[in-house]
């Protein structure tokens, strides 16, 4: 309503001036009618839009009214159904716990019960597993515990052993038995008997022994030439050796190393002096140290084994050593053997030979005989053959009767 009052003061004011400047144009004059005009048609129109305004005031008071009385109406009516939506969803949530209370009652009672078998299965399983593995547990104790009883009866014999190997070994005269028996075994295992001997004097003239020595093939004249081998253990050097590497301490091991270097040259020394006379014997000897750690002890020594070699004429040895070395020797041994044999070997070919041209002879003396008795056999051949036609003519008798009459000419003749 407001919208149309206000186009129509526009359109009013528009006339207005149309018709003012149209009048305005004519003279002035009329500018005191206009004004009276004006404000006629101004006044007019207030006591029009007042009671435009007053109507439009009351018709929206009654609509006002209406709307309030319409939303009353149709806040009673949702405030009904919500009220009636309310104690349905009250009577359904009581139906609902109520069945939901019984559900968990059964459930409760249902998991009580399942809870009470299950907690009876473990305990049960339980049970029987923890007496299992509590007697395999006790069983496999008391088996270690007799291993363990078992080793340590063990341990002490060794003990007992390692001591009595340690008085062995104590006794400077014991240790040279101990390197000398390991010496006899190595010799024993790849050796035979008449390729060495022990306790033999090798240098003429001497009183001295050495414990071993190799029998190796000499001149026809002069018999065989002898490669002395003798066994050393320097153990108290060995062990003050060790002693000061165990613990760490360069000064005593270099110290102990010059010992040992000096106790070995002096055993060189003395089987150089004592046991090499060549022709006699070969022009080295062998001094045979009977474990691996000595001989490798003695090897780390730098320029010790040349200059044994250079000085003394002595090679030194450990058990793998010696094993190669006595490996070298058996093969040569073997490689003479098979050149002495020779001469034989050739010997046994000429004789087989001239057995081999008499069996020749006696092979044309058999041949001759088969020859005979084939011709024998060709000419029994030809008799049999004309005996046989001779005898076509001659009527076959049944085998019946033939029997009783060769039985009868084998009983004449019988």
């Amino acid at each position: 309503m407001m919208i149309w009052l206000t186009l129509l003061a526009a359109a009013l004011g528009a006339a207005l001036g149309a018709l003012l400047v149209s009048r305005l144009q004519r003279g002035p004059d009329l500018a005191a009618q206009l004004r009276s005009e004006i404000e006629r048609i101004e006044r007019s129109l207030r006591e029009e839009a007042a009671t435009t305004r007053r109507e439009t005031q009351d018709t929206l008071r009654a609509q006002r009214s209406e709307q309030a009385e319409t939303l009353a109406r149709f806040g009673e009516a949702q405030r009904a159904s919500l009220q009636q939506l309310v104690d349905t969803q009250l009577k359904q949530g009581e139906a609902l716990r109520g069945s939901v209370e019984e559900n968990l009652k059964t459930l409760r009672a249902d998991n009580a019960e399942k809870l009470e078998q299950m907690r009876r299965t473990v305990d049960e399983k339980l049970h029987e597993t923890l007496e299992k593995r509590l007697g395999d547990s006790f069983k496999l104790v008391s088996e270690r515990l007799e291993q363990v009883h078992k080793g340590l009866g063990e341990m002490q014999a060794l003990a007992v052993g390692v001591g009595d190997l340690k008085r062995v070994l104590g006794n400077v005269k014991t240790r040279g038995i101990f390197g000398e028996v390991q010496l006899a075994a190595l010799l024993e295992q790849v050796l035979t008997v008449e390729q060495y001997a022990a306790n033999i004097a090798t240098k003429p003239g001497s009183a001295e022994r050495v414990e071993f020595a190799i029998k190796l093939p000499g001149r026809s004249d002069e018999g065989p030439v002898w490669l002395p081998i003798d066994a050393k253990f320097p153990r108290e050097d060995y062990e003050r050796l060790l002693e000061a590497q165990d613990r760490a301490d360069p000064a005593a091991a270099e110290a102990a190393a010059q010992a040992l270097e000096r106790r070995i040259k002096l055993e060189a020394q003395n089987i150089s002096s004592k046991y090499i006379s060549p022709p006699h014997t070969t022009d080295f000897g062998i001094l045979f140290l009977p474990t691996e750690g000595l001989y490798a002890e003695v090897l780390r020594r730098p320029g010790l084994f040349e200059a044994l070699q250079r000085e003394h004429r002595v090679t030194i040895t450990g058990p793998t050593t010696l094993l190669a070395t006595l490996n070298s020797l058996q093969m040569g041994f073997r490689t003479l053997a098979i050149e002495q044999r020779s001469s034989e070997v050739w010997r046994v070919l000429g004789a087989v030979k001239t057995e081999f041209a008499k069996f020749g002879e006696v092979l044309d003396k058999v041949k001759k005989k088969l020859d005979e008795a084939s011709t024998q056999i060709e000419a029994t051949g030809v008799r049999s053959r004309a005996i046989s036609r001779r005898l076509r003519e001659v009527e076959a008798l049944p085998e019946a009767d033939s029997a009783p009459m060769l039985g009868k000419g084998e009983e004449g003749e019988a």
